[in-house]
């Protein structure tokens, strides 16, 4: 059992709108949420504000309304998950940090996510984008695919 994963917006997304194969695993992870089979989620802000912007901005026919994608934030994310944001001690040094690790564009995004769950304490995070995450890896905590959190829970 992992305590207290950590999940990433590409789990959120593609286990909240179906997608095909890639849901696969992730629609999973919520059906075992649901049934008490992982317990003590966990996500950032930002992933809550990755998920709305990306399902409100799809191509028409995968697109939610934002009244829809509200309700599945509230439902689905914010009543479920424990919500966490940067720490307001790693806001000063929040870039000088990234840019001693060479991080710069997008990845500061994903950059940003890992602190919040370095900062959670998590027993793993849960990304569909492993490498965008791996840094995690040597302060100790696994990061794992939706389907390895699922075998990792007997699932």
């Amino acid at each position: 059992m992992v305590e207290r994963p950590f999940f990433d917006s590409s789990v959120l997304v593609a286990g909240l709108l179906d997608q095909g194969e890639a849901s696969r695993a992730p629609m999973a992870v919520f059906d075992a949420l649901q049934a008490g089979q992982i317990e003590n989620p966990q996500t950032a802000w930002h992933c809550c504000l990755e998920f709305f912007a990306v399902v409100t901005r799809l191509p028409p026919g995968l697109r939610l309304d934002p009244d829809v994608a509200l309700q599945l934030l509230e439902e689905e994310i914010v009543d479920r998950f424990e919500v966490h944001q940067m720490p307001a001690r790693r806001v000063p040094t929040f870039f000088a940090d990234a840019v001693a690790q060479g991080i710069g564009g997008g990845r500061v995004y994903d950059f940003h996510i890992a602190e919040v769950a370095l900062a959670s304490d998590p027993g793993a995070v849960v990304t569909e984008n492993r490498r965008h995450f791996i840094s995690l890896q040597r302060h100790g905590i696994p990061v794992l695919s939706a389907a390895e959190l699922l075998e990792a829970a007997g699932v």
